[in-house]
């Protein structure tokens, strides 16, 4: 059943924050379909860590909607070695572009978040309302709780001001654009990387860190703009909305479709004195299903999508 359009894109100006990212360069790819004007930023011209500079570009430019994509952002290392970077730049990103929007006349914005927003031990799948029901996983709880400050701004702007602010968490995002930093990446990308260089050296095997036995869930970061896109249009409420596959699998299993489209031909091996992390992390995608969306690109596809980028240099810090 078609949605009713509730916010149209087209012939509006939509601001982009964090366009260089994976999810924020999908977001753009996906909006050059929607004859709006994207505006953008680089962090050399704009760093959404300050407050007066962020109001002032917001005000300067006066875009019609936002996505905030941005953050500072990293696998479970990064996470782990620097807390004080990861709550203090991510919250004054959430709190600078939100506040700002608002005081700029902005329509519509959407906030990103992550699924590790969630207790560790949240009841699989994860439903929206498991939100703050449980202790958070300690590697990436600072991240998180930056997250959860900035759905409850989007909460916060709606209840008092009637501001169409909303909130989406995806899942583990994957795809063109990533990043392959060797300490710093998440999990699709590190392996990408790590089976790309066995390859290339002819190395009998590859390590992977943890166990194998965990279960994500795996979201093309295309699908992901794809759905930005749907609930800006048609998506207007108080509740965030969980955005994955509804579907997740071992990390051995994801292992070795990596190393399969990598063409890596020698064995796995797993270093399990290094985290696992939780035991599974797979979210309820039921209410944004029955708002009509869903995924469209394969675990494969977008593997091979990514891998091609990869080769061609469309990742960052590697």
């Amino acid at each position: 059943m078609a949605q009713p359009l509730l916010f149209d894109l087209k012939g509006k100006r939509v601001y982009v924050a964090g366009h260089n990212g994976l999810a924020g360069s999908a977001i753009v790819r996906r909006l050059a379909t929607e004859g709006c004007t994207v505006l953008t930023a680089t962090r050399a011209e704009l760093d959404l860590t300050q407050q007066s500079a962020t109001e002032q570009w917001l005000e300067r430019n006066k875009p019609d909607a936002v996505i905030v994509a941005a953050g500072h952002v990293g696998g479970i290392f990064a996470n782990d070695a620097f807390p004080a970077d990861f709550i203090t730049d991510n919250l004054a990103i959430g709190l600078n572009v939100i506040r700002g929007s608002y005081k700029a006349g902005v329509k519509k914005l959407l906030a990103l978040g992550s699924s590790c927003i969630y207790p560790k031990l949240a009841p699989q799948p994860m439903s929206e309302d498991s939100l703050l029901t449980g202790p958070l996983e300690p590697t990436n709880e600072w991240y998180a709780v930056a997250k959860i400050a900035a759905i409850k701004l989007c909460e916060a702007y709606r209840k008092q001001h009637g501001a169409d602010f909303i909130s989406a968490m995806p899942t583990n995002l994957y795809g063109r654009g990533d990043n392959y930093h060797a300490d710093n990446s998440h999990v699709p990308a590190a392996l990408i990387r790590r089976f790309h260089e066995g390859k290339m050296a002819n190395a009998p095997s590859v390590t992977v860190w943890g166990t194998g036995t965990p279960r994500r869930e795996f979201l093309c970061a295309d699908d992901l703009g794809d759905a930005c896109v749907f609930l800006m249009k048609h998506y207007s409420g108080l509740e965030f909305l969980n955005v994955g596959t509804g579907e997740d699998v071992t990390i051995a299993a994801f292992a070795t479709e990596v190393a399969n489209v990598v063409g890596f031909k020698g064995t796995i091996e797993y270093d399990t004195s290094r985290p696992d992390g939780p035991p599974q992390k797979l979210l309820d995608v039921s209410k944004i299903s029955k708002l009509g969306w869903a995924p469209s690109i394969s675990l494969r596809d977008g593997l091979a999508a990514a891998y091609a980028d990869f080769l061609a240099g469309g990742g960052r810090s590697r």
